[in-house]
């Protein structure tokens, strides 16, 4: 099992080891001890699933009281994932990574408390399943615009004319609109 950080401290990629034989495939899709060594120290309280559709874009959502840290990995088709760095005084405030999950590659990404996730279908169907470090909390959850031009993402949308979007994404308000309410970076955390 690898494990490799990103350009954002504490955002890290893993990639599964794969056994595969003439029955299908075989990997440990969480191991907390190896998990740990790689890194991540979550402790996980829910799991979750989506299934969506070609174009659809989930996000970019945090939550503020109950800060959620995510493992995300594909089971069918494949997304560009995102994570954005939410915290003031981070040294990487309003930062972005991306990273490709799939079915077929296996990977998955951990996104620490205090990002906003979100991510882009780029398959006709993708589903989605991920951890999560704190049970949702439908009152503390903000919404950051899924284009906000100041953050600049590069979501691979080149065959996508309009996206399709939730009434809460469409209604998500640009980072800089949200500056009152963002969580403080800690010293010492990632």
């Amino acid at each position: 099992m690898k494990f490799i950080p990103t350009d954002i401290p504490g955002v890290i990629v893993i990639e599964a080891q794969v056994f595969r034989d003439e029955r299908g495939f075989f990997l440990e899709t969480y191991h907390q001890q190896k998990y740990l060594g790689g890194g991540i120290d979550a402790v996980f309280v829910q799991d979750n699933h989506s299934r969506s559709q070609r174009g659809a874009i989930r996000g970019l959502h945090a939550q503020l009281q109950h800060p959620q840290g995510k493992l995300i990995r594909v089971i069918e088709g494949e997304i560009y994932d995102v994570a954005v760095d939410i915290r003031r005084g981070s040294p990487h405030f309003g930062q972005w990574v991306g990273a490709w999950l799939s079915a077929d590659n296996f990977r998955q990404i951990y996104i620490p408390p205090g990002f906003a996730h979100g991510f882009c279908v780029t398959s006709e169907i993708a589903q989605v399943q991920y951890k999560c470090t704190d049970f949702y909390h439908p009152e503390s959850e903000i919404s950051v615009q899924w284009n906000d031009p100041d953050l600049k993402i590069n979501w691979p949308l080149e065959e996508i004319h309009s996206p399709i979007l939730s009434k809460k994404d469409i209604a998500a308000k640009p980072l800089r609109q949200l500056m009152d309410v963002l969580p403080w970076f800690e010293e010492g955390a990632q």
